[in-house]
């Protein structure tokens, strides 16, 4: 069977394995299974059998990341998840994750602390997790009771590294502007949970085993989707629960944790990226660090804290490193300012949260959207092309999105990074949305602008062109309003157009302002081929917008 996802656990002698196994079991929603490594040890107690769970048995250890790297090689999803064998998690969680993951993305969810345990004595007292031993208040010899309680307080949403590097907790960043809403971003992870792509996991190494088994993971899959041009993403969506364990016998540390490994890991971690040697990033690590600044890590040393000479020390070391710049994507948002609010912010709040670069433009002042252009013309065509064109010219991003104030976007729309520079791309997978009751309809080979992707600098010649066009005189609409239309030969340059598919479809909001018409029946369309495909369902009947309401 082939899943979508694959939960990798590496486990070495761990005790709430299997209540890990149920748990999970217990949660997901989705197209997902488990692989367990059992490590140089069989579980005990015993995984009870069930399909959606593999296991793979080595008799002798080989360590943590060898064999979170033999899990990864097992699975056929495209996204896999490492997840420690102590871990308890949110309902829906795989689905919530996958809904909202991109391609070049590692994800988290909010991290809460996992309450395993209790120790009680006959006598009813209660002692929170830690080693056994007899009970403090009374002498008497205690037995474990398994609580399993993910705590609400404290939840984590944001994580660093200092100088050293040592993982630290990132707690102001939280409550900075960039650090509020449904998806934000972190400079660090923690290590225990984390998503990508198969692809991606691969492609980057991210469990290499050169740091040795463990030690300073959370460092190195952060850094290397960060300095490979990806996102840390933080889904506050979803949750899971850690078990931070003790040093005690009874549920310690089943994988070697002795100083000298974890040094081991630090001290490779610090040689590769403070010093710029992973040969596949194409960014320095003083740019991430610039993106968190200030990062404020409050670690017990003081001189391993961040500070502005560090920083300065730092980017002095890198000044005749040469990388490949990658290709920037930005946003751009156009609106005549005469849609329904409670529309229009849907919209905007939800690209926000894309973590793109947005330049809007618009009729009337829009100075909390992105770097916004006010164009005080009255609503048109004509303007429309005016105000694509001025937004297009004040970006700096090479690949830009096109988006329209009544559209609203899914992630999966801005994974899509065009091939060719002379060609112009088109996302058909839309549905069109009645804002009365939800009505949704679907026609094959959508086309149109909403949809649009392409480089910023053939799209400025495009639109300088159209815009003369459209001022010389009546816009003819045979002329098309889709660029790179096949036998458009009115404009002196010509590009071509091809069409893709996201993973989930964006809604396209019908309302009573729409610049373009409405139709809901076949009968109101001369052209028989534009039905193709026809097919009527309410919005949240679709895939990836089961929840979504207008």
């Amino acid at each position: 069977m082939k899943y979508d996802l694959s939960i990798l656990i590496p486990a070495r002698n761990e005790m709430f394995l299997s209540k890990t196994i149920e748990d999970i079991l217990s949660n997901i929603e989705g197209n997902t299974e488990i692989i367990v490594g059992l490590d140089g040890r069989w579980a005990e107690p015993a995984v009870k059998d069930d399909s959606r769970v593999t296991l793979v048995y080595y008799p002798e250890s080989i360590g943590q990341r060898a064999m979170t790297n033999r899990l990864c090689n097992l699975s056929t999803a495209k996204y896999v998840m490492k997840v420690d064998a102590h871990c308890a998690f949110d309902k829906g969680f795989d689905v919530k994750m996958m809904n909202e993951m991109q391609d070049n993305w590692t994800m988290i969810p909010t991290m809460r602390n996992l309450h395993v345990l209790d120790w009680v004595c006959k006598n009813g007292h209660r002692r929170y997790q830690g080693p056994k031993g007899k009970c403090a208040e009374c002498g008497e010899e205690t037995t474990m009771e398994i609580v399993w309680n993910p705590k609400t307080r404290p939840q984590s949403n944001s994580f660093a590294f200092d100088a050293e590097p040592h993982f630290q907790y990132f707690n102001t960043f939280s409550k900075r502007k960039e650090g509020k809403g449904d998806l934000t971003e972190s400079m660090s992870i923690q290590g225990s949970c984390f998503m990508c792509t198969r692809e991606k996991y691969l492609e980057l190494n991210l469990c290499d085993e050169a740091f040795g088994s463990g030690g300073s993971e959370g460092i190195e899959v952060a850094c290397k989707t960060w300095l490979s041009g990806g996102r840390v993403v933080v889904n506050h969506k979803t949750w899971y629960g850690h078990l931070f364990r003790t040093q005690g016998k009874d549920f310690g540390f089943p994988y070697d944790q002795r100083g000298s490994q974890v040094e081991t890991a630090k001290a490779f971690a610090k040689n590769l990226f403070f010093n710029n040697k992973w040969e596949k990033q194409i960014l320095p690590l003083s740019w991430l660090l610039e993106k968190f600044w200030p990062i404020d890590t409050q670690s017990k040393n003081p001189d391993n804290n961040w500070s502005e000479k560090k920083l300065k020390e730092l980017k002095e070391s890198e000044k005749d490193l040469v990388f490949k710049k990658p290709l920037s994507r930005g946003i751009i948002f156009y609106t005549d300012n005469q849609l329904n609010l409670k529309i229009a912010h849907k919209v905007q709040n939800q690209l926000r949260t894309m973590g793109l670069p947005i330049v809007s433009a618009s009729l009337k002042p829009m100075p909390h959207f992105g770097k916004n252009i006010c164009l005080p013309l009255q609503r048109g065509i004509t303007t429309m092309f005016k105000q694509q064109l001025a937004a297009l010219e004040a970006s700096d991003a090479d690949i830009i999105y096109f988006c329209e104030a009544d559209v609203v976007y899914h992630p999966s729309h801005f994974e899509f990074i065009p091939e060719k520079r002379d060609t112009f791309y088109y996302n058909t997978n839309v549905w069109k949305v009645r804002k009365e009751d939800g009505h949704s309809l679907w026609v094959d080979n959508c086309i149109q602008v909403s949809g649009l992707v392409g480089y910023r600098e053939e799209l400025i010649k495009h639109y300088r062109e159209r815009v003369a066009l459209a001022e010389a005189g009546p816009w003819d609409r045979n002329w098309g309003y889709e660029p790179g239309t096949p036998g458009k030969t009115i404009f002196p340059t010509q590009f071509k157009q091809e069409t893709w598919m996201s993973k989930f479809p964006n809604l396209d909001i019908r309302h009573d302002n729409n610049l373009t018409l409405s139709r809901w029946s076949p009968k109101q369309f001369r052209d028989k081929k534009n039905c193709q495909g026809w097919t009527e369902k309410n919005v949240t009947e679709i895939v990836g917008w089961n929840n979504f309401t207008i």
